[in-house]
């Protein structure tokens, strides 16, 4: 029985470390970014006040680099794939246990080749299993580390809280060309000229109020739908390409048992990226900075397993919004900003 301790106790600490990621990421987009943008899909959009890291490139997108801007992006170059691979399975999804393994399989081999059994290259069972004790106290630590460092980031985002029924004061920039044409300050509105000169294809358009705040809108319809697991209404609110990606991530969860929702979602701040006319289209990419309650639970008995019901905390994403001439905005595209 004893022998058994140290191997049930590995096995727990390498499931909790290979789940944490998924957990943590659990929330609409999952943390990634993913979608299309037009010719822009694969070049960074433009700083701004809300968002002044650069973004990250698209990891998920049906647009081909090539009939993207070329050369544009880290992500434009001739050969790379339009989207990323379909998600694998378990190994696929987290190389620390896939080179675990792969380390241990290794060593087995060895030992059998040189004589020394299965084990042998571990100097005998007693020290593969000392060697599985260690590797799950490391990944014991690591799992402690994560949780600090989310609740240290929850505690940074209440400091900065926006008072009840007050207007923030950052809101969405209600007019203007971009970039960092943000508006809404102390809740008054402040028009805004002309932005920098854009180097990318397409031409540059001026959006109204009512743009920003259909914008907002879908912002709170989108993790609203989300947190319902209601497909239907996010095919009204986005692109198919966006509406599959979702699908791939609730069915992800839920073949783990989770269940994620994120409530009461608050724009603080945001403006204006970029937005331009091409092909008929056009497109508008807005950095926003909002706050939530972002919780994922299991499914098999509703407990809490990553987030807090009660605490709020924030993210800086950049959404594309498109829309034919005459027609609605729909989502298109959500990229991740790189922390500051």
């Amino acid at each position: 029985m004893r022998r058994r301790f140290p191997t049930l106790l590995a096995a727990a600490a390498a499931v909790i470390f290979a789940l944490a990621p998924a957990m943590a990421d659990a929330r609409v987009g999952g943390g990634r970014s993913f979608g299309s943008s037009g010719s822009r899909t694969y070049s960074a959009p433009p700083t701004t006040r809300t968002a002044p890291a650069p973004a990250r490139p698209m990891e998920r997108s049906m647009t081909e680099p090539s009939r993207a801007n070329p050369g544009v992006g880290a992500s434009a170059r001739p050969g790379a794939p339009a989207t990323a691979p379909a998600t694998g399975g378990f190994f696929s999804r987290s190389p620390f246990m896939a080179g675990l393994m792969g380390g241990l399989i290794g060593a087995g081999l060895g030992g059998l080749l040189f004589g020394g059994g299965l084990f042998g290259g571990l100097h005998g069972f007693a020290g593969f299993l000392g060697f599985l004790l260690q590797i799950a106290l490391i990944a014991g630590l690591v799992w402690l580390g994560l949780r600090l460092f989310r609740s240290m980031r929850a505690g940074g985002a209440e400091q900065r809280a926006v008072p009840a029924g007050g207007v923030p004061p950052n809101a969405l920039g209600r007019t203007g060309y971009g970039p960092g044409m943000s508006g809404l300050a102390g809740g008054g509105l402040k028009s805004a000229g002309m932005g920098a000169a854009s180097p990318h294809a397409g031409e540059t358009i001026r959006l109204e109020k009512a743009d920003f705040d259909t914008f907002e809108r879908l912002l709170i319809e989108a993790n609203e739908a989300w947190s319902r697991q209601d497909l239907a209404a996010l095919q009204r609110i986005a692109t198919p390409e966006m509406v599959q990606y979702f699908a791939d991530d609730l069915a992800d969860l839920a073949s783990r048992g989770l269940r994620n929702e994120t409530r009461e979602v608050r724009l603080e701040q945001g403006d204006l990226a970029d937005a331009w006319h091409e092909n008929g289209r056009d497109y508008a990419r807005v950095a926003m900075r909002f706050s939530m309650l972002d919780a994922t639970y299991r499914i098999s008995d509703g407990a809490l397993v990553e987030g807090d019901a009660h605490r709020r905390t924030e993210a800086t994403e950049v959404w594309t919004f498109v829309r034919a001439r005459g027609g609605q905005w729909l989502l298109s595209a959500i990229q991740q900003t790189v922390p500051a």
